[in-house]
């Protein structure tokens, strides 16, 4: 019988756990490039579709809001039906409205598939769960933060590449009203290529596949609770509620610096659509290592101290980050401005890292409903800042309470404690695992 793999085979794709880690990642990262994919483009949209600033911040509403109800239920699908067929579904469904975006005429239907879109944001979750079904403790967090990570890179990819598509299709004669369209149907066919990935290379777990599993008769970790009854058991746990604030206070930021940053740095400091998008990818591409950095920091701060040192660490970094934002929104020239990005940046892609190296801790049970709960927070985290923006009318102004808020959330990570027994039983369930690799060696 297959374990859960206790060190990470970077260069393997031998064993199922690694191909399930790399191809996640790389799901991931073409659903969170297809999800921002509109962003850099925004200004050119902005001039076509003569987009008052109340609409453009409808459309950053609409990007993250059905993504809270897709988070909800798709950590209950993976424990219901495995994450190989959930993330396949996904990645089937969500690369309609990708596509169909490139087809807008209008504003009404362009808020319309933007909206939709927010659904492959969802893809985030599938990636923490089918990581976290397959990598054992001592290294679950250092998994998880890199697998998102890499994925989230996706973002700062399409800050960066989507305005060079552009420009390329405009050098070859494509008119830049056609060029945008154009360049949008490359995420959504690149979703459909992974799909089928997924599908052939994948498994739920070390063990198998949970349809084949539960003929079998063979007990399944992550999956005992499927859909509702993974939903309820996440809910009544209150460490949940409290990194699903946490998770609001740094994913949350970074999905709305990914929505905002390039027509910010047009807008207030008057940089070209090349320049800006760069600025931009440059937050993003900080998911390469950072997100990994604050997951493989919680692992060894657990392996010294306790699973409370997790939620300590995660304290710290919060803190950072909305020291960091604040000095971000008083940035009085570019350069500052793009340091600050970089610094607040760096803390917050740590604490998302940070946040999901707990989840697994939470509840093995019910990690489906834990997951997807949590997950969804970030995406609340967003809508409410696009909700602040709009309300306030000024972005300075927005970033600058956003950084007062996101300080004072960061009590919620202390708040997250775990009790002895909880503690002895995940060490033990550790040893086990580590005492298993020993004797298959």
């Amino acid at each position: 019988m297959a374990h859960k793999a206790s060190s990470i085979e970077l260069f393997s794709l031998a064993t199922p756990q690694m191909r399930a880690f790399h191809l996640t990642w790389m799901a991931f990262f073409a659903c969170f490039f297809a999800w921002f994919a509109c962003a850099p483009l925004m200004p050119v949209i902005k001039a076509e579709f003569h987009l008052s600033n109340d609409q453009i911040a409808n459309l950053n509403i609409a990007a993250v809001a059905v993504t809270i109800l897709v988070r909800l239920i798709i950590g209950p699908l993976c424990d219901r039906y495995g994450p190989r067929k959930t993330y396949t579904g996904l990645l089937l469904i969500g690369a309609l409205p990708v596509l169909g975006v490139a087809m807008a005429q209008s504003y009404e239907a362009f808020l319309f598939f933007r909206l939709c879109i927010g659904a492959v944001g969802a893809s985030f979750v599938i990636t923490q769960y089918h990581t976290s079904v397959m990598f054992a403790p001592n290294v679950v967090g250092t998994a998880n933060a890199a697998a998102a990570g890499w994925g989230n890179a996706g973002g700062g990819a399409a800050q960066g590449l989507m305005p060079l598509m552009l420009t390329a299709l405009v050098m070859l004669g494509v008119t830049e009203a056609m060029s945008w369209r154009w360049a949008l149907i490359v995420p959504g066919v690149v979703m459909l290529v992974m799909a089928a990935l997924y599908w052939k290379y994948t498994q739920d777990c070390p063990n198998g596949n949970y349809a084949e599993m539960r003929a079998q008769g063979m007990p399944i970790e992550g999956g005992k609770k499927g859909g509702w009854a993974s939903f309820a058991a996440a809910s009544a746990n209150y460490r949940v509620w409290l990194l699903f604030i946490t998770y609001a206070a740094c994913f949350g930021v970074e999905i709305f610096i990914h929505n905002i940053a390039a027509i910010y740095y047009v807008d207030h400091f008057g940089l070209s659509l090349k320049a800006a998008g760069t600025a931009a990818a440059s937050f993003g591409l900080l998911a390469l290592f950072a997100r990994a950095l604050g997951g493989w920091l919680s692992d060894k701060t657990a392996h010294r101290g306790s699973l409370n040192s997790r939620a300590t660490l995660l304290f710290a970094l919060m803190i950072g980050e909305g020291l960091g934002l604040l000095c971000f929104a008083n940035a009085g020239s570019v350069t500052l401005a793009i340091v600050a990005m970089l610094g607040f940046g760096l803390f917050t892609h740590m604490a998302c890292g940070a946040t999901y190296a707990l989840v697994p801790f939470i509840d093995r049970k019910a990690l489906g409903g834990v997951a997807g709960i949590i997950g969804a927070g970030g995406n609340v985290g967003a809508v409410a800042a696009g909700f602040l923006m709009k309300s306030m009318g000024n972005t300075q102004q927005t970033l600058a309470v956003l950084g007062t808020l996101v300080t004072v959330s960061a009590v919620c990570a202390l708040a997250v404690r775990f009790t002895s027994e909880h503690k002895a039983s995940e060490q033990a369930l550790l040893d086990g695992l580590l005492q298993n690799k020993n004797i298959t060696a």
